[in-house]
């Protein structure tokens, strides 16, 4: 038995310095220690709970052991060390819950162990405290392996970077960054925070960032992000934000934030289990004092604390919050932000989804394809009344045309039309520039009306009164759009019906729109109209809006969920959507989907158990069938179950 003892005493002094050393679950933790990688911090034994269930069950043993070769008191103090350790894991913020008058699962358990204790039931209350420290330490892990998963991103970024300095090259810690600091970075190596190429051409790799593997070619002036892999050229990059306010830090956050925000099934589990712990204290309080009356009162009592047990809501309290956890952090990680439970429901349940067309359907990089001047006037004349007009816009069909012709005349006092066009003065003349409904095609009219049959947008040019021609600006679609309507109707997501939104045309939308292979589209649209389209919509079902998530603000806020389309680095975006696609390719909204859809099938299918099992246990146990050790343990082995088939919403689909 000394032997024995010293055993203990050691594993003892072992759990109990991992137990008081909790480094492991600091999201926070140092950047040394994250990089040295997730399969290091995510071992399940560095979970403080899971510590504990292990200690909890050594002494559980140890006291059965003990109490087996006659040692009583050593056994018995066995079986406190394990109650002891295991009641840790729940119990005190049990005890803090009632002080504040709430009442959860931890409270049924720390009553039911009371009372075998109070029973005399000193091992049936140890192997309680036991089983149930297990279930918390498996919470503990899934949602800290989660998380640690997800801060792991910010490890992507270097710890230091190559700042240049009166021409000098000096290595600082990247947290030492600061805006207006000009990085170099050379082939191979990672941007260590977000900035502006100042010099140097080359390809960066986002795909940790955005999800997507095609590199994407900077030149001087092109936004750059995070943990952005460099190509084969040399770069130089003036800093636009700190290193705890980059984009990489930011999407951390967010997606942090948003595993706190509820979705409806998790609503449900907690409106199930709120009421019915008090329920059930009422209903074990009156077994305990009518078979009291009736019988035997140590076996009823025992009864009523069995009960107790049985109806403890374990797995539905955990089951949704895993299933969320997980998914949410999977998302993050192809470059998809679905910010919380909510979002994620909404995602999986869409019936209808509409797509802005300009940037979502297509590249959002307009070109002129044709230039059409009027009888008897030059065409230098027109593109360069054109241009001088659009120099004063930041619409991207006036960037296509500037970039076509750059502006050689100045034009002064331009006002703009809401969803119309321009009119400005150049070289001292009237000038008008917009849509063919602003400004009449006259002898043109056939050949625009042929441009915006094949998809293009057309700008009327006119000065005093006279036309001067038009200009057709075609932006493309994404080589993926087809296949990626497809997908969207097809199994397993089968949306009903895809539209397509626009502020084009309708010949130009719906040539567009015949080329995506949409159901629907609705052109000529202003921001607000879009929004008053998806109420319209919303009467057919589950609308998603997939959008730039500026200008299409009120579309993203109004739809049942808000998508934003290329949000990397964009505060608005980001915030005005429920779910941002980091990246610019639309294959990731079906994938979204698909994602979203397989996490709510893993909640529903963990509400149901967790259900059935309350249905089955208290029944038995007020019955006397089941004691106490077969109710926990079977509580135990549904937690384990909901909590591994949680953490599979966690994988991403093939």
């Amino acid at each position: 038995m000394p032997a024995l003892w010293d055993k203990a005493q050691t594993g003892w002094r072992w759990i109990w310095e991992g137990l008081v050393t909790d480094d492991c679950c600091d999201v926070c933790a140092t950047t040394d220690e994250a990089r040295s990688g997730a399969e290091s911090t995510m071992a399940a034994w560095r979970v403080p709970e899971i510590r504990a269930a292990g200690a909890s069950g050594l002494f559980l043993i140890a006291g059965f052991i003990a109490l087996q070769q006659g040692a009583s008191a050593v056994g018995t103090a066995f079986y406190i060390a394990a109650l002891a350790i295991g009641g840790w894991t729940f119990m005190p913020e049990t005890l803090k819950g009632l002080l504040r008058g709430q009442l959860g699962v931890g409270t049924l358990m720390t009553i039911a162990a009371a009372g075998a204790v109070a029973l005399g039931e000193l091992g049936e209350a140890a192997t309680l405290a036991f089983l149930f420290s297990i279930s918390e330490g498996l919470e503990g892990y899934a949602l800290t392996r989660t998380r640690q998963g997800l801060r792991a991103l910010l490890s992507l970024a270097p710890p230091e970077a190559t700042l240049l300095r009166d021409g000098v090259q000096v290595v600082v810690d990247a947290v030492e960054l600061q805006p207006g600091d000009l990085l170099l970075v050379r082939p191979g190596e990672r941007i260590a925070t977000d900035g502006v190429v100042r010099s140097g051409r080359s390809s960066l790799d986002n795909s940790a960032i955005t999800g997507e593997s095609v590199p994407v070619e900077v030149v001087p002036g092109t936004e750059v992000f995070a943990a952005a892999i460099n190509g084969t050229g040399v770069l130089e990059v003036e800093v636009s934000a700190r290193t705890q306010d980059n984009s990489l830090a930011r999407v951390v956050r967010i997606v942090e934030e948003a595993q706190e925000r509820k979705g409806v099934n998790q609503r449900i589990a907690q409106r199930v289990a709120r009421p019915l712990v008090p329920g059930v204290m009422v209903v074990a309080t009156g077994i305990a004092v009518a078979g009291s009356l009736l019988g035997d009162p140590s076996v009823w009592i025992h009864r009523a604390l069995v009960v107790l047990v049985a109806a403890a809501p374990c797995a539905f309290a955990i089951s949704v919050p895993v299933t969320v956890v997980a998914a949410i952090g999977a998302a993050s990680r192809f470059g998809v932000l679905i910010k919380g439970g909510a979002a994620l429901e909404a995602l999986a349940g869409a019936d209808i989804v509409a797509l802005d067309k300009t940037g979502t359907l297509t590249r959002n990089e307009p070109k002129v394809i044709d230039v059409l001047p009027a009888p008897q006037v030059d065409e230098d004349d027109l593109l360069d009344v054109s241009a001088a007009l659009e120099a004063s816009s930041e619409h991207p069909l006036a960037a296509a045309i500037i970039a076509h012709r750059p502006a050689r005349l100045i034009a002064t006092d331009v006002e703009a039309v809401t969803g119309s066009g321009l009119i400005g003065n150049v070289e001292g003349s009237r000038c008008r520039l917009g849509k063919p409904s602003f400004i009449e095609p006259g002898p043109l009219g056939d050949d625009v009306t042929r441009l915006q049959e094949d998809g293009a947008t057309v700008v009327m040019v006119e000065r005093e009164g006279s036309l001067l021609g038009a200009i057709a600006v075609r932006d493309e679609l994404r080589d993926e759009v087809p296949d990626v309507v497809s997908t969207l109707r097809s199994a397993p997501l089968k949306v009903g019906r895809v539209v397509m939104l626009t502020g084009d045309n309708e010949r130009t939308a719906t040539a567009l729109g015949r080329a995506a292979g949409v159901d629907e589209v609705k052109a000529e649209l202003l921001p607000e109209d879009k929004a008053t389209v998806i109420e319209a919509l919303q009467r057919g079902g589950r609308v998603a809006m997939v959008g730039d998530g500026v200008n299409d603000a009120p579309a993203l806020a109004t739809a049942d969920v808000g998508i934003a389309m290329g949000a990397m680095g964009s505060d608005v975006a980001i915030e005005t959507a429920d779910v941002a696609l980091m990246g610019q390719d639309l294959r990731h909204l079906p994938e979204a989907m698909i994602h979203a859809q397989r996490a709510l099938r893993v909640m529903r299918q963990n509400l149901a158990l967790s259900g059935a099992i309350l249905l089955v246990l208290i029944p038995l146990a007020a019955a006397g069938t089941l004691g106490l050790a077969t109710v926990v343990a079977s509580h135990e082995i549904a937690e384990l179950f909901v909590i591994v088939n949680g953490v599979r919403a966690g994988r991403r689909c093939p």
